[in-house]
């Protein structure tokens, strides 16, 4: 019996010294991010260097420019969201070809979000001229539907 308790508490800490490393590195690459937090969910870090999510606005940012009147592109997305992980390699760089200004609101770390702009489901992709929503198209979509979406709205 004290040979299985013994164990048990190995076992127990290990798990414990795993979490706290993890926990650690995690606060290491999280240190200076974009999103301005001290701590940030780990599917978030996964993203941190990422070429594809790093035109980033914060939430002040984005209220700010709409109570200012001006026009926004914004991609709202959940980093662990795997829809948000197949569109946003497609979508982005399409964005960055059509010359359009697509920032990316993550709202695993912002969820506000949600309820501000009334997002339904991620990724949503919204369209604001002089501060109002203009346009939206909701969920995984083909590049078709997003280059549509950009000529129509933005050209």
């Amino acid at each position: 019996m004290k040979k299985m308790i013994i164990f048990l508490v190995v076992i127990v800490g290990l798990f414990g010294a795993i979490a706290i490393i993890t926990n650690i590195q995690n606060s290491q690459k999280a240190e200076g991010n974009m999103f301005k937090k001290d701590n940030l969910d780990p599917s978030t870090v996964e993203l941190l260097d990422d070429p594809n999510y790093q035109n980033v606005i914060l939430p002040e940012e984005l209220e700010e420019k709409l109570s200012n009147k001006e026009d926004a592109t914004v991609y709202f997305y959940s980093s662990d969201c795997i829809h948000c992980k197949r569109t946003t390699p497609v979508l982005a760089p399409l964005a960055e070809e059509m010359d359009v200004n697509m920032v990316q609101y993550n709202l695993k770390e912002f969820e506000q979000g949600w309820n501000q702009y009334g997002i339904e489901a991620t990724p949503t992709l919204v369209h604001f001229e002089d501060g109002k929503e203009s346009s939206r198209i909701v969920g995984e979509q083909p590049e078709e539907e997003f280059k549509r979406f950009f000529e129509e709205n933005l050209q």
